[in-house]
């Protein structure tokens, strides 16, 4: 069992969890038909960006708030190759915090299941001047609370 990402605190919500199915293309494969290593941060961003917009906290929601959420850290553990013309499952998981921060964590599986990589994003708030911001923005915020009583 692998070591998890992040710590989950006592009274946490349960994380949640998107999966999104995609086809490996040809022009993600190096010279031997798997995937090059530099394409799985798309594959990350494929499921967060299908999480984000499912629960109303995507890329397009943090820009009406005039929020940016620059990616801090990237991490990725390659466990299994995947080939071209392939499928995949990617799945998205994101973990609560309270901080000025968001926390993904993402699984690839091949089609036959087998777990191909793992790795997670941390994400920070900024305003629209570049300023880091030290809590969630409000919006952010209304959707932890709903998050936390259980409404998702």
């Amino acid at each position: 069992m692998k070591k998890p990402y992040f710590k989950t605190a006592p009274g946490s919500p349960a994380p949640l969890r998107l999966d999104v199915e995609r086809s490996i293309r040809f022009q993600e494969v190096d010279a031997l038909g798997i995937v090059w290593h530099g394409h799985y941060p798309s594959y990350f961003e494929d499921a967060r960006v299908a999480l984000g917009n499912r629960y109303g906290v995507g890329y397009l929601d943090f820009h009406r708030e005039n929020i940016i959420t620059p990616i801090k850290q990237l991490w990725i553990d390659y466990i299994a190759p995947l080939r071209f013309g392939e499928k995949c499952t990617i799945t998205a998981i994101l973990h609560w915090t309270e901080a000025a921060r968001i926390n993904f964590e993402f699984e690839i599986r091949s089609q036959a299941g087998t777990l191909a990589t793992t790795g997670y994003t941390v994400q920070l708030f900024l305003d629209s001047d570049g300023n880091i911001l030290t809590y969630p923005p409000d919006f952010y915020q209304k959707f932890l609370a709903t998050w936390k009583k259980g409404e998702i």
